[in-house]
């Protein structure tokens, strides 16, 4: 029997292995196992909502055996620490297993750009463990500023800086902004909107690269509007606890600060043989596949754009395109199984949309620009659709419409921290809070 392996149940690889099994449905000799480090597959486009109390952690993940059903796959939940592409084994925490075919979409990791401290001094934000975390720690920030008499004090609890303004950035921050200003500000007594600070803080002379420029400055436009402050031409060079460097001169006090400034492959992609793009992502041919290994498919984030596209290396790491890799990934293996002409790949955008936070939104769509309260109910529409089934559709639909009639729930669930600041206005045993413990509380 001829074991096909898809590693990872991202987009790409639950695209992969969804195809994969319908298309071999009918071969009982060849077996299909999909492993994954996670039991779900998560909706990634609505984690900002996680972090601004929007909607239940919960309703944006689905159990990987509800996804599959009654398809012919097997799942396996395990962590890869290495792939043997010469010997066609893949070494994992649990033991090590063999392969006949393999498509790889491991996804990606964190881009500090060898920056000091921030891997240290900033949350990440790319897991449903992290969205929760930094939920966790807005609304624990909040009930430390609400009793604080010392504006200053309370000025630096509650400044918000973000780094990195493509779309996860904008959309992040301007949910923040929803929920600080227009929750927080009205229901915790102690807490002025002057007192809360959110900042933007992007390298290059521009936010929201790669969509129109209309657009792009209805965006900026937007942000400046609702009290976000945008720092140009910043490039951080030292992350440090309680803030940031800019330009190795300039110090950016923040009590809270959100790295979300790039990507790098994941670190098994990263050590495969041959060559690899800047961030690590392994180079394929138009195909999917590997040099040298043409049973070898890598898809998602962990395959280099420039040479599946053939024409730009500025194809965007969005789910659209992960989702379009899966399926070319899928195809191109049952052909050559089948000694079948294969598939090429080629890069053809389907559109941007960026949330402004409430009732604002920017889309670009078959050459059609639009923004404001339009584009904001057909940016959730387009994401409610492709959420992963009716049950999920439903339940973020039901936390959108009581949204709208009921406070957020703002609950927190774990364990009270002590805050420095809190302590020294009322004489209290020293706390212990550093940016970095907070970012390791398990939730």
């Amino acid at each position: 029997m001829k074991r096909i392996v898809v590693l990872g149940s991202g987009f790409a690889g639950m695209q992969a292995v969804i195809d994969l099994e319908r298309l071999f449905r009918k071969a009982p000799d060849y077996e299909i196992l999909l492993i994954s480090d996670q039991n779900y597959v998560l909706f990634t486009p609505l984690l900002p909502q996680i972090a601004s109390s929007q909607i239940d952690p919960r309703h944006i993940a689905q159990a990987v055996r509800d996804v599959r059903g009654s398809r012919r796959f097997r799942f396996l939940r395990d962590t890869v620490s290495a792939i043997d592409l010469a010997n066609r084994r893949i070494d994992m925490t649990s033991g090590a297993i063999s392969y006949d075919s393999l498509v790889i979409t491991l996804g990606s990791r964190t881009n500090y750009f060898g920056v000091s401290g921030a891997r240290e001094h900033t949350y990440d934000f790319k897991s449903l463990e992290d969205s929760i975390a930094l939920r966790e720690r807005v609304l624990d920030l909040c009930e430390h500023a609400d009793h604080l008499t010392d504006e200053n004090a309370r000025h630096t609890l509650l400044t918000f800086a973000v780094v990195g303004g493509g779309y996860t950035g904008v959309e992040l921050l301007t949910d923040l902004r929803d929920f600080l200003f227009d929750y927080v500000a009205r229901h915790y007594r102690g807490i002025p909107r002057n007192a809360i600070r959110l900042v933007l803080v992007e390298a290059s002379d521009s936010i929201l690269n790669g969509i129109h420029p209309l657009l792009r400055a209805h965006a900026m436009k937007r942000l400046k509007a609702e009290g976000i402050e945008i720092l140009y031409n910043s490039r951080v060079t030292r992350c440090f606890e309680g803030g940031i460097e800019i330009h190795q001169k300039e110090n950016l006090q923040a009590a809270t600060i959100i790295w979300t400034a790039g990507v790098r492959a994941h670190e098994v992609v990263e050590e495969l043989p041959g060559s690899h793009d800047r961030a690590g992502r392994a180079q394929v041919n138009e195909y999917l596949q590997m040099e040298n290994f043409p049973e070898v498919f890598v898809a998602g984030d962990s395959a280099a754009a420039s040479s599946a596209a053939g024409a730009s290396e500025n194809v965007p790491q969005v789910a659209p395109v992960a989702i379009a890799h899966g399926k070319i990934a899928a195809r191109n293996l049952a052909h050559r199984e089948r000694d079948e002409p294969l598939e090429s790949y080629r890069y053809v955008s389907q559109g941007m949309l960026v949330s402004l936070g409430a009732r604002d939104a920017v889309v670009s769509v078959g050459g059609i620009q639009i923004h404001g309260s339009f584009a904001w109910l057909f940016w959730n529409a387009v994401h409610l659709y492709k959420l992963v089934n009716l049950k999920k559709q439903f339940q973020v639909a039901v936390d959108w419409s009581l949204g709208t009639i009921f406070p957020r729930d703002t609950v927190l669930f774990r364990r009270p921290s002590a805050c420095k600041l809190c302590a020294a206005e009322s004489a209290a045993p020293a706390p212990v809070t550093a940016a970095s413990e907070a970012k390791r509380t398990t939730v």
